[in-house]
C-alpha cells in the first residue's frame, strides 16, 4: 500500500527519486536548502521504500509552485502522481488564507500536460523564462 507522508523527505532519496527519471541531479547540500525552504515536500512510501516525491514552493498566501514531481518509472500508471498533486492541492487550501484565490503553477513537459490537466490547469500566454546563475 502507497502511503503519502509530508516533510519528510531527505536530500539523498531526492536526489535518488530524481535520477530515476532525469539526468544531472542537483548537489547534496543545494538539495538539502531546498527542501528546508520548501512550504512542503511529500514522499510516496511503499513500505520503507520512497517511491514517489513531489513539493510546493511559495509564499503562503498569494501564489505556489509545484516543483519535482517525479515517480519511480515501475510505479508509474498507479496513480500515485494523482494521489501527490491532490496533497499538495490539500495542503495549500489548509494554509490559505479562507475566501481568496491563490494562484498555483507548475511547469510541465508536453506529454505530461494532460494529466495536469485533470487537476484543472491550464496553459496561459505566459513563457517561461530561465538563466541558470553559477555560485
Amino acid at each position: 500500500m502507497i502511503v503519502i507522508k509530508r516533510d519528510v523527505l531527505t536530500a539523498e532519496e531526492f536526489i535518488d527519486l530524481w535520477e530515476s527519471v532525469w539526468d544531472g541531479a542537483p548537489a547534496c547540500d543545494q538539495t538539502k536548502l531546498a527542501l528546508e525552504h520548501s512550504a512542503v515536500t511529500l514522499t510516496a512510501f511503499d513500505g520503507d521504500v520512497p517511491v514517489g516525491m513531489a513539493r510546493a514552493i511559495g509564499d503562503m498566501g498569494l501564489c505556489y509552485y509545484i516543483k519535482d514531481v517525479v515517480v519511480i518509472p515501475s510505479y508509474q500508471g498507479m496513480g500515485i502522481g494523482r494521489m501527490m498533486i491532490d496533497e499538495l492541492l490539500a495542503f495549500i487550501k489548509e494554509n490559505g488564507v479562507r475566501g481568496t484565490d491563490i494562484a498555483v503553477e507548475l511547469c510541465a513537459m508536453p506529454d505530461k500536460i494532460p494529466f495536469y490537466e485533470k487537476f484543472g490547469f491550464a496553459a496561459n500566454e505566459a513563457q517561461r523564462l530561465r538563466r541558470y546563475l553559477e555560485v
